[in-house]
């Protein structure tokens, strides 16, 4: 890990108004060499510092599929929890996230339950100043231009309850819209409606082009991190750029449970199999972003600080990519960033979408 991390100065797992990080250990070691933070409802959780000089917190609950589904939601992406992801409301399950001690949560326009998370904040009666709330906007609003971004985030700030959002990232690069749907969080940002931003899903390629086109840069790109994906050149690519990679699927929907090496290193370390891969992400230096409608996984996944995977194991967790997943990942990005847009499908598609692009 090569950027500094610093340990919140509040309740929960993080705060929207942390001072700058001071520089410490460059990689993480059962806590990285920080003073451990427990915040009083039970998680301890270090911050990561950020490329505009903000700090992020290094563990989050994600909102994807917690109390809504999204019609187009992938069914190979359902989970071992998605039959069960509406026995709550969204509302009650954030609820208890709050409560358990997360503090930072991962939103977006496509997961349709911003309103219910918004309602969740408010009954928790945890301070807006102790929170760090992300959102990403869809492709329909990308594709439909500048105009329609702007309009997602203010609804997104109305069903939030916030004057502000901490973090909003561009949801997948839309080809030929991605780059001015960027600039409009731009001029959030001067705005001050928004204080960082990012992409998510984004190759390579298509950081390099927003890149160019624009004048603040990224802070974060959001894309699937686990020992079953785990694309190394990206990563380092990115890491090395100063943009933050966050991990979604970092547990894959629990369809890793019962792999022989992470049931392995559960049973040497004497921790979940969820523990073990959450692990791997944020020793990494990859936020982490578990989620889950059940209390008592909300605990168990937000345990991953404090101890530490050995060189040797990190390694067979490194090993478990394969090439037939690293070619499903770019078969699956060529459907998706043109996906729920009219471009979907058409020879045009064909013809804007970037083939050639950084896999592993």
């Amino acid at each position: 890990l090569s950027t500094p991390l610093a340990t919140s100065a509040f309740l929960g797992c993080g705060t929207a108004s942390l001072r700058p990080a001071p520089r410490l250990a460059p990689h993480l070691r059962g806590g990285g060499g920080l003073p451990n933070f427990r915040a009083s409802a039970g998680l301890n959780c270090p911050t990561i510092q950020l490329n505009d000089d903000s700090t992020h917190p290094l563990l989050g609950y994600g909102t994807y599929k917690v109390g809504f589904i999204p019609a187009s939601a992938s069914a190979a992406a359902g989970g071992a929890e998605a039959a069960g992801g509406t026995e709550k409301t969204a509302r009650e399950c954030v609820k208890e996230a709050l409560d358990v001690g997360y503090r930072f949560l991962d939103c977006a326009q496509f997961y349709g339950n911003e309103g219910e998370v918004g309602l969740a904040i408010k009954d928790s009666g945890v301070p807006r100043e102790n929170l760090y709330l992300a959102s990403k906007v869809w492709t329909d609003k990308i594709y439909e231009g500048r105009a329609a971004v702007r309009e997602q985030v203010l609804k997104t700030l109305k069903d939030l309850q916030t004057d502000y959002l901490d973090l909003y990232l561009v949801h997948w690069p839309v080809p030929g819209f991605h780059v001015e749907a960027y600039k409009e969080l731009e001029k959030l940002v001067e705005e001050g409606k928004v204080r960082s931003i990012g992409m998510s899903n984004y190759a390579v390629e298509d950081y390099k082009e927003l890149k160019e086109a624009t004048s603040i840069k990224p802070t974060i790109n959001q894309i699937e991190v686990n020992p079953f994906l785990y694309r190394k050149d990206t990563i380092d690519f990115f890491q090395k750029e100063g943009v933050q990679i966050q991990s979604y699927r970092a547990l894959r929907d629990g369809k890793a449970f019962q792999d022989p090496t992470v049931l392995e290193l559960a049973g040497k370390y004497g921790k979940s199999a969820a523990q073990i891969l959450g692990r791997w992400c944020v020793q990494k230096g990859i936020i982490y972003i578990p989620k889950s409608v059940k209390r008592e996984r909300m605990v168990e996944n937000g345990d991953v600080f404090g101890w530490e995977l050995e060189e040797g194991d990190m390694g067979k967790l490194d090993a478990l990519t394969t090439q037939e997943a690293l070619q499903a990942f770019k078969d699956l990005y060529i459907k998706c960033v043109v996906r729920d847009t009219p471009l979907a499908g058409t020879e045009e598609a064909k013809k804007l979408i970037k083939t050639s692009i950084t896999v592993g």
